[in-house]
């Protein structure tokens, strides 16, 4: 799965989103770019399951060295390398062991269901809630400092897949000098 000429955005207001972590599950997959494969990295702990599919917008690098972080709110699981195209609605604002990690919250361009969900504040509070609680749960189970700043609407999301695009950029140009 080469991933390289994926765009980030593949048209205004939407991402392209890969998940690693199907809704309802306790295995973290990640994404390995050299592999081109899906890979197992860890189990979380019994009391703590992705509430969304999880994964990454391609081409993206955000401040934690990573690809920027996006959920996407569905019916039914997909599965690891699913490819969907997502409308940001807004960000989970945290920090994790120092780095800013804010992550995406979307929802799929595909389907009826979420045509008219454009804001966060189209989400119940406690889904918003529930899903900080999961991050606040798991990294905490794992020995990490999180700090969750809360809930970004979707007029923040154009600068940070911005500025996590053209941090790609600039690390694949000085990657090949």
């Amino acid at each position: 799965m080469d991933l390289r000429h994926l765009p980030a955005s593949p048209a205004p207001g939407l991402v392209n989103l890969v998940v690693e972590i199907p809704a309802g599950s306790r295995n973290k997959y990640e994404y390995n770019q050299a592999a081109g494969l899906m890979v197992l990295d860890r189990v979380l702990h019994s009391s703590v399951r992705y509430p969304f599919d999880y994964g990454f917008v391609p081409n993206t690098l955000a401040d934690d060295g990573a690809p920027l972080d996006a959920m996407v709110i569905m019916e039914e699981p997909t599965f690891a390398g699913c490819l969907i195209r997502a409308r940001p609605i807004g960000i989970l604002d945290m920090v994790d062991s120092g780095a800013h990690d804010g992550k995406l919250l979307c929802v799929p361009e595909a389907g009826f269901r979420h045509r008219d969900i454009h804001s966060i504040r189209q989400i119940a509070p406690n889904t918003l809630e529930e899903v900080a609680e999961f991050f606040r749960t798991y990294k905490n189970m794992e020995g990490r400092v999180t700090r969750i700043s809360g809930w970004l609407d979707a007029d923040a999301v154009p600068a940070l897949l911005e500025h996590c695009i053209s941090a790609a950029t600039k690390g694949s140009a000085t990657a090949g000098t």
